[in-house]
Parts: C-alpha cells; structure tokens; sequence
C-alpha cells in the first residue's frame, strides 16, 4: 500500500464517524421541505444514479439546500449558472449517509443542478433549476452591510494580488522548466503553487480552467487531454512516478508550460472584476477546507512531488482570510461560534508550523501515522463549526 493509501485509509476509517456526525448536525433548526413559497430549505438526495431535488424551483434572495447522500461514495453537489459551466455554489465531501448545507444567494434566471458521486468525471443529475424574483430584497442594518461590503472589497483585491503572484511565479515556473532547470522548477513548484491553493474555490468557479489548470492524473476522463500544474509535477519528479513512465520530450514540455502561462493569464483576466455576496465569502471558506479534507490531508494532491503540506497550508491561510472579513459580522449573531472558530483554526495552524523546515514543509510521505491522524482530526474539528458559517450569517 502506497503512502496516499494508507492515509487516506487511516482517515477514513479513525475521522470518518467524528466527521459524519459533526456534519449531519449542521444546523438542525433549519431542516424541512421548501415549497415554492420559499419558507424552508430544499432536500437533495444525491445517490449513486440519481441527483433529486424536492422542487425544482425558488424565490430569488438566499436559497437553502440541504444536500443527503444515500449513496455508498463520497459526493458532491453543485448549482451551476445558466452557461452550465461556472459554479454558482458547491458543496464537496459529503460521505455517505451524511447531510450537507449550501446556502446561495440567488438573482432571477435559470441555474443547472449536479451532483458528482464518486467525486470524478462531469457528474450526474444534471437539471435545469428555476429562480423566479421575489420582489423583495436582503435588508440588513447600514452597519453590518457596510461590514460585509467591506470584507467583500477586501477578499476581492486579496484575490487578484494572490492571481497576480500566481501569474509571476508561474511565468517564472514555466521558464526554468522549459530550459531544463528542472531544480530551479521543483524549487518553483510548491511556493507558486500555494497562491492558486490559496484562492482555489474562486478560479474553481470558471468552468473549463479549474481542470486545465489542476486536474490530477487519476480524475482524467477517456480521452481528455492531460494539462496543468499535476501534469508537469509528473515529469519533475519521475523518480516518485509508476514504473515505465518515460519522460516527456521537448515539445510536450515546451506545450505544457505554454498552455499553463496561458491559462493562467486568463485566469488574472477573469478575476479583474469579481465582486463577491456574503454566501460566497463564507462558502469560500468552507470549500477550502473541503480542499484540505479531500485531497491534501490524505497525500493524494501532490502525488509525485509530496509538496501537500504547501497547499494544505495554502488552503487553510484563504480560509482564514474569509473567515477574518466576515468575523465581526458573526460576533454580533453568533459570538460563541466566532470563538469556537478561532481556536480550532489556531489548534490547526500549531499542528502545520510543527512540519516546518528551514525550506518550507516536510514533504507529506515523512509524517508518521500519528501526525496524519492528528491532522485530519483537527481538520474535521474545524469543519463541524465552519460549515455551520453561512448559514449563521445569512439565515439567522
């Protein structure tokens, strides 16, 4: 068994109850059915061949879904806009038998609904879902709008530093690895690799880009074409690759980095003008610890260079940024959850600055059994209280 294996069986089978438990009583006060008057949340059953919902229509303003997996895989569940492409809202790493919360913030128009079992390939249950206008707006007291307006501007300026970082370092990247400096490249790697880390759920949200970008070997579809940051990661490392690899030759190298410069500008394009509601920064959040839970804490993000403490910690520090614009929002309506969240994403960042070296971090197939259990732990004792954020916020 490789190292990615035993982790992830180590976290399955010592987190997976804490966790399940945890989640399925995310906000117990807001169960129910929502009818199409909008008074409660709308139940998806998201199985292994089926992605239900109880209607298939709602009020503009913030809608609720409470997602339910009766399926035997890890699934996830999405609300795509009219293009069926960007990601409108997500919820990932919903084990089986547990229950999920998504709360979005929804204009008029028509949304696609899909869930993904198994959490590969382009998902299932794809539907069109209908938001009719409610007539109404969100009314919120001036001060707290202009808290939320205000952590808004800053999440989106900390985006496109973080973008722009991004673009610079991977300019730098692709260079060293198409003249061969291949240390120089895998010195690049993981530094660079965290301001994508760190904004991932916000470039996940472009459709196509998020896949050219950061698809992993093993979440390839029959004949997709293999690009990004993993496929290069590959050649960089092939020490640590199957048996038989064989190193790509020039012209692939020199396409590679071409596509991943390339996509990456798009990227600094896209993200020049977002703004931001309050359920996408507090869903942000969660969707980067979701990030954690599902590929860096289990060693199966960074398969060959086993960089994953960089991006776990990368993930952690957006979240926290989310978390930080909107604290004094949930000081005011839920103090003892502001609490709770500060001290276990502070329990977190001690277990991440013990794996710290002069160069950075431990490369993860160094961490004994003991500290990957530790650290799953404290990431599902972050998750119980941070998927209970946007609902406090937006609901109560």
């Amino acid at each position: 068994m490789n190292f990615a294996s035993l982790a992830k069986t180590l976290i399955v089978s010592t987190a997976a109850t804490a966790l399940a438990l945890s989640l399925a009583g995310c906000v117990p006060n807001l169960r129910g059915t929502q009818t199409d008057a909008g008074n409660g949340p709308i139940s998806v059953d998201s199985s292994a061949d089926a992605c239900s919902l109880s209607i298939t229509s709602a009020p503009s303003g913030n809608i609720q879904f409470v997602i339910t997996n009766s399926g035997s895989q890890v699934t996830e569940f999405y609300i795509l806009a009219n293009d069926g492409l960007r990601i409108v809202g997500e919820v990932e790493n919903v084990g089986p038998g547990t229950t999920r919360d998504l709360v979005i913030q929804a204009s008029p128009g028509t949304y696609y609904t899909v869930c993904k079992p198994g959490m590969v390939g382009t998902g299932i249950g794809n539907a069109a879902f209908t938001v009719t206008d409610s007539g109404t707006e969100i009314v919120r007291s001036a001060d707290t709008q202009a808290l939320i307006d205000t952590a808004a501007t800053n999440y989106a300026s900390y985006v496109r530093n973080e973008i722009d970082l991004l673009v610079a370092g991977t300019d730098a990247f692709a260079a060293a690895y198409v003249s061969g400096d291949f240390d120089g490249a895998r010195t690049l790697y993981p530094s660079t690799r965290m301001h994508w880390e760190r904004v991932e759920t916000v470039a996940e949200s472009f459709g196509d880009l998020d896949p050219k970008l950061d698809l992993r070997e093993a979440d390839l579809e029959e004949g997709q074409e293999w690009t990004g940051w993993h496929a290069i990661e590959k050649d960089l490392w092939p020490q640590n690759a199957e048996s038989g690899f064989i190193a790509y030759n020039q012209t692939k190298r020199d396409h590679l980095a071409g596509l991943l410069v390339a996509d990456t500008a798009t990227l600094k394009t896209n993200v020049h003008t977002l703004t931001f509601t309050l359920p996408q920064l507090t869903n942000g959040a969660i969707g980067l610890l979701d990030e954690v839970a599902t590929g860096k804490v289990t060693g199966e993000e960074e398969a060959w260079s086993h960089t994953d403490l960089w991006d776990f910690q990368a993930n952690v520090d957006g979240a926290l940024v989310l978390f930080g614009g909107v604290r004094e929002v949930l000081l005011q309506k839920d103090p003892a959850l502001a609490a709770q969240l500060d001290t276990e994403f502070s329990t977190l960042q001690g277990l991440l600055d013990g794996q710290r070296t002069e160069s950075g971090f431990r490369l993860y197939t160094e961490l004994g059994v003991a500290e990957v259990k530790a650290l799953a732990d404290q990431v599902n004792a972050l998750g119980e209280p941070l998927n209970k954020l946007t609902a406090a916020l937006v609901l109560k």
